[in-house]
């Protein structure tokens, strides 16, 4: 890697613009005409956007979506690994296995910040943090930044290839351009590895779609479930009676307290109501499937989101399984491989462990256990420290069975093996 401090002598301290010669921000990211801007952050020339996190969110089936996703990832522990030969152990003594898996700063528990971490992800396209660090440089916490606010610049060098800066707002009100050792940046789904898209801004016609139809549910019902009326009459109306009529329709009839009342029309005028009736536009139908959108858009089963139309009792433990391996272990994996490229030290890395997850019911995980046992796969105390439960020690624990009408190819059977009685071979 280059030396940094070279590079850090071509920077304007402070978060300035770079001097001549200095790394420069891509003009992809910078360029708010360009595709790549667009696509990343959803915002075009500058043009309005309908739709923000706040608006997303009020709709039931997207905060659902996020609750679901973040609160299942948060509740997943990712641990702290020893590489030894061809398997691994827990690095418990490391102070990296303390900040992420019990304490990644003062102010938040564990869960809290993995949630907020994937909500980061999922709702902006990136999460970052400033790493705060210890005497001797390693890290000792971690502090959110809003993603809004940290922007990546990157240098090209032939040798090196590419290096990171950002430019960041901390959360005192400072500004700055800092280096790697001071962010750690995670973006989401990526189209070029620095930004993750923002598929708020980037669902913006669907999201909005929804949103216009909850609005339209609000105000028909404020309107006492009435549609929007025309009065007809067969002679000529002057504009000002017109403006007249109007007013004391709307005066007597509009609004929810106004159900009931009765019209009394004059000057042979017909009352007659516009626009399709709820049935005739499929409002339901609407609804149920801006739910499925949304459950597409965030990679979430239907039946998840409470849509149950299609789901049966057969389909839906499939679902909840693939929802584990389609949906969350990208998620897994995409943090626990910035997390190692960033954090780890030689020979360690990070692995969320989502097997309490993959369990299925009772029966099933017992008769799997069942089988592991008596093939000689686990242990006694690997199945029960599997269901959280206390070792049992000893040979009655530790000790791996083998079938007794198994031996190696090729070898006589000698017997007895270890946990298999006395006097049966």
């Amino acid at each position: 890697m280059m030396d940094i401090r070279s590079i850090l002598s071509r920077w304007v301290s402070g978060g300035g613009e770079p001097v001549s010669g200095g790394p420069s921000a891509s003009s992809d990211l910078t360029d708010t005409d360009s595709e790549t801007f667009w696509i990343m952050t959803g915002t075009k020339g500058g043009s309005r956007v309908s739709i923000n996190e706040r608006s997303a969110m009020a709709l039931p089936s997207v905060l659902h979506a996020l609750e679901i996703l973040t609160g299942v990832f948060a509740m997943t522990p990712m641990i702290y690994y020893r590489r030894e030969g061809d398997g691994k152990t827990r690095a418990d003594n490391s102070p990296l296995f303390t900040l992420f898996h019990d304490r990644p700063n003062d102010a938040q528990s564990v869960f809290l910040f993995k949630e907020v971490l994937l909500g980061d992800m999922l709702m902006a396209g990136s999460f970052a943090n400033f790493v705060h660090r210890d005497g001797m440089f390693r890290p000792k916490s971690l502090s959110r930044l809003d993603p809004r606010m940290v922007h990546p610049a990157q240098h090209w060098d032939r040798t090196d290839g590419i290096e990171l800066f950002y430019d960041a707002r901390l959360p005192d009100g400072s500004n700055g351009r800092f280096t790697r050792t001071d962010i750690w940046h995670v973006p989401g789904f990526s189209r070029d590895g620095l930004l993750g898209v923002n598929r708020v801004k980037l669902l913006d016609d669907m999201l909005g779609s929804a949103v216009a139809a909850g609005e339209y549910a609000r105000h028909f019902w404020e309107n006492n479930a009435q549609p929007a009326t025309l009065l007809k009459t067969k002679g000529k109306v002057n504009p000002e009676d017109k403006a007249k009529i109007k007013f004391d329709w709307k005066r007597m009839f509009g609004g929810a307290r106004k159900a009931g009342d009765v019209a009394v029309l004059d000057q042979e005028m017909d009352a007659e109501v516009l626009g399709a009736t709820n049935r005739d536009s499929q409002f339901v139908e609407v609804r149920a499937f801006n739910v499925v959108e949304v459950a597409r858009a965030f990679g979430v089963p239907p039946h998840l989101l409470y849509e149950l139309s299609r789901a049966t009792f057969s389909n839906i433990e499939q679902q909840s399984l693939e929802f584990i391996m389609y949906s969350m272990m990208p998620h897994y994996e995409r943090v626990a491989s910035a997390a190692t490229h960033y954090f780890a030290e030689p020979g360690h890395f990070f692995e969320f462990l989502p097997d309490a997850l993959l369990k299925g019911d009772v029966k099933t995980r017992w008769e799997a256990y069942k089988a592991a046992r008596e093939t000689g796969a686990m242990n006694a105390d690997e199945i029960r420290r599997r269901e959280n439960l206390q070792p049992i020690g000893g040979k009655a624990g530790e000790e791996y069975w083998r079938p007794a009408n198994m031996a190696v190819s090729g070898e006589p059977n000698q017997g007895p093996f270890p946990g298999q009685p006395e006097g049966k071979k």
